[in-house]
């Protein structure tokens, strides 16, 4: 769906994107990863041609980015842009015409996303007068209404209670059962878990890590299993650090070059084996151990 290669920007002396390659497949909810200045919101504004890269292409469909992939993206920014004093009717009708709709095919779908959230009752009130909440799915659906291939979220859950957090949810699962790809911006790594198929990682202008969510995890194990022992045979060795709790003996292993097998085998050995669980990591964690341990001239 969007191919982006060797993509650079600068603003001055100071680098943005440095040489950014990304692989987006089509029908894949994408994670866009990294802490704040990394440079996420300049590739998802060149992205939307709100800003020029200074070198490096982007394809979207096997063509090159041009003015009329606009109608075909969808973008809902983390500065949400509404006019507060129109309301929401008005508001959805003016988007959607933005984005090449005809005014009655705007109306159907306008009617049916509001019956969809619940929120038939607002259509005539103004942005000024409605939650935060309230507004986030306005500018939501006005996000969606034109039903774009590529749909760009930065932080999407953010003002949510989790009520409307988990509606949003479905509603982007759904967008992708249908066949939109969606790339989420977001420092929420447990929706990074839910939701996301990929992910990169951009931390101080580069892309520093990039994959399925299970390759990126396989890739930091740190080959350590959590052990529950009952009905021990014979005493643990001190090392093992050990601790007990009615009879039930815990503590955590390396391979050590072992396979997971032979020491499941070795513990056999020793007592009944309750609990043999591998420590997978995060995606919290590995975002943290990402930003903390890279470093770049």
């Amino acid at each position: 769906m969007l191919e982006i290669k060797q993509l650079n920007k600068t603003y001055g002396k100071n680098r943005a994107l440095t040489d950014v390659d990304l692989h987006v497949p089509k029908g894949v909810i994408f994670g866009l990863l990294g802490p704040n200045g990394a440079g996420k919101s300049t590739l998802i504004r060149i992205i939307n041609q709100i800003i020029d890269a200074d070198s490096g292409e982007i394809h979207i469909n096997g063509k090159k980015l041009a003015p009329d992939h606009i109608s075909q993206i969808g973008y809902l920014p983390e500065e949400r842009g509404l006019y507060k004093k129109m309301k929401v009717w008005d508001q959805m009708l003016y988007f959607a015409q933005l984005k090449g709709m005809s005014k009655a095919e705007s109306k159907s779908r306008i009617n049916a996303w509001l019956g969809k959230m619940d929120m038939l009752s607002w259509r005539e009130k103004k942005v000024e007068d409605l939650s935060k909440g309230m507004a986030q799915k306005v500018q939501f659906i006005s996000t969606i209404l034109h039903e774009p291939a590529l749909l760009i979220l930065d932080e999407p859950f953010s003002g949510f209670d989790p009520v409307n957090a988990e509606i949003i949810k479905d509603e982007i699962l759904e967008l992708k059962e249908k066949g939109t790809t969606v790339i989420l911006s977001t420092h929420r790594m447990e929706s990074v878990e839910l939701l996301c198929d990929q992910v990169a990682m951009i931390n101080k202008s580069r892309k520093i890590l990039d994959g399925s969510i299970r390759e990126v995890k396989s890739s930091y194990r740190p080959n350590i299993f959590h052990v529950t022992l009952e009905d021990l045979q014979a005493p643990l060795p001190s090392a093992w650090k050990a601790v007990e709790d009615g009879g039930l003996w815990h503590f955590s292993l390396a391979l050590d070059g072992k396979t997971p097998n032979e020491l499941l085998a070795e513990l056999m050995q020793m007592g009944q084996v309750a609990r043999f669980q591998e420590k997978i990591p995060s995606m919290e964690e590995i975002f943290i151990h990402q930003v903390k341990n890279r470093d770049y001239e």
